[in-house]
């Protein structure tokens, strides 16, 4: 099978007559747990939004895992003020493994972002994801590659109640009518036991990384058959990218070189198509974790690390020597 065919059937599913989101993930600590402030929110934000050979309109939208403000009991999040600054749309995060008194922190700062903010804030928001891979930290595979470690992950029951929650916190505000998620793997995704956070969300966001399933072919060639396997409700895209460095996981070697081949093998079929929130603009700040999936380095430039254009593409598929997969 060719390398994009599955991600271009997966855009022709689920593009809308709007035009598409693309942002990154955005964590609310750097690599040594200090904190991130609106400074260091506002560099990133801006970082994105000019990023040399980014494709389309560029990459003005970032997703959140928390509203609260690391280092806090609930203030809201300092991203907030420097989305405004920087005309950033949010799909907002609420962190949901943690337990129930850490989730009414949430719901806490949520409500003190929409009073203290209002429209300035509320405008930029898109979507609003409880919790993010939960279920997988719950399940006996997170479990047994001590996802719960951590943080202990939730079940189906409890996300569907936390959704809840969402949905009442949000009623009668400017956020009321604003599209409520939650965010997985693909396999929690079409496990049977789920289905009921399936059908209390409003759209699906997708986690798929072909770089950790060490147990089946997972070499930059065969991402898009994995991709390809989470369907459903809407589906955003909310977490995909290959490292940069890192250790080599079956047969998927990290590399610039190996990262610049999925972004243009699954990022170039997304982009314009599909709400896509790549992993990650730069997850190197203040130390360079393992595996390393910034596509900027430690320092935060616009110069990313590979050629991010998706110039030639199309061409290239249309091309008897592309690369393909069996």
């Amino acid at each position: 099978m060719r390398l994009t065919l599955g991600l271009a059937a997966l855009a022709a599913a689920f593009s809308s007559a709007r035009a598409a989101h693309q942002g990154f993930n955005y964590g609310a600590f750097f690599t040594d747990n200090s904190p991130k402030m609106q400074s260091d929110f506002e560099a990133e934000f801006k970082a994105a939004q000019n990023l040399q050979g980014a494709p389309g309109t560029g990459f003005n939208s970032a997703r959140l895992y928390t509203m609260v403000q690391w280092g806090t009991p609930s203030h809201p999040t300092t991203a907030i003020p420097a989305a405004i600054a920087t005309n950033t749309t949010l799909l907002l995060g609420l962190w949901a493994s943690a337990g129930n008194t850490a989730f009414t922190n949430e719901l806490a700062a949520l409500h003190s972002a929409i009073t203290t903010y209002r429209d300035a804030f509320t405008d930029l928001v898109i979507g609003i994801s409880v919790g993010s891979e939960d279920l997988y930290r719950s399940s006996p595979t997170g479990r047994a590659h001590d996802a719960s470690a951590a943080a202990g992950g939730a079940t189906a029951e409890e996300m569907v109640r936390y959704i809840g929650r969402v949905r009442e916190a949000v009623r009668g505000t400017a956020l009321e009518g604003v599209r409520v998620g939650h965010v997985d793997t693909w396999g929690e995704w079409v496990g049977e036991g789920n289905r009921a956070v399936l059908e209390a969300v409003d759209f699906v966001g997708m986690d798929a990384y072909g770089y950790w399933e060490g147990a089946v072919e997972n070499g930059v060639g065969e991402e898009s058959g994995l991709f390809e396997r989470a369907v459903g409700k809407p589906v955003w895209v909310t977490e995909t990218g290959f490292p940069v460095s890192g250790e080599t996981v079956n047969k998927a070697v990290p590399s610039a070189e190996n990262a610049r081949r999925f972004w243009r093998d699954v990022g170039c079929g997304l982009f314009g198509k599909v709400d896509v929130w790549w992993y990650t603009l730069r997850d190197a700040g203040k130390g360079t974790p393992v595996p390393s999936f910034g596509i900027l380095g430690e320092g935060l430039g616009t110069k990313p690390l590979f050629d991010i254009s998706c110039d030639g593409v199309e061409e290239a598929e249309g091309d008897g020597d592309a690369c393909d997969a069996e």
